[in-house]
């Protein structure tokens, strides 16, 4: 039996998504099918081609790497830029991961992208730039 494509997958799970199963159910399934077909170290991959799926469909899923808890108003600029770079946004679902190497601002972490804001990363590119200018 040939091997089903990962976008394949995808798209089902998102069809059984959009149809009301609940996601504990689903991430069973999830589960039990990559085990059985032996393709664990695919999870990671599958879940980016959902997120993929979801925002063509208007859900853009972004996780915010930040190493304090977002407030409400973070979560609300977090949501009110991404649908402004993302303007097919109907829906923007804002997930949180704590880390305390992000010693301030925030990173953006979408299915296949990322945007970088942390102060880390501004000082980075800030000594960059005047290293190239000495």
């Amino acid at each position: 039996m040939p091997k089903i494509g990962r976008r394949r997958i995808a798209a089902a799970l998102e069809e059984r998504v959009a149809a009301g199963v609940p996601l504990k159910e689903l991430s069973q399934e999830i589960a039990a099918y990559l085990l059985a077909e032996r393709r664990t170290a695919e999870l990671n991959s599958l879940m980016r081609d959902i997120m993929e799926l979801r925002a063509e469909h208007g859900i853009v899923e972004v996780t915010a790497v930040t190493a304090h808890p977002l407030t409400p108003e973070a979560t609300s600029n977090i949501t009110k830029q991404v649908k402004v770079s993302m303007p097919q946004a109907k829906r923007v679902i804002v997930s949180e991961e704590l880390d305390q190497s992000v010693v301030g601002g925030v990173k953006l972490e979408f299915a296949n992208q990322q945007l970088d804001l942390s102060v880390r990363n501004t000082l980075n590119r800030f000594k960059q730039l005047t290293a190239r200018k000495v």
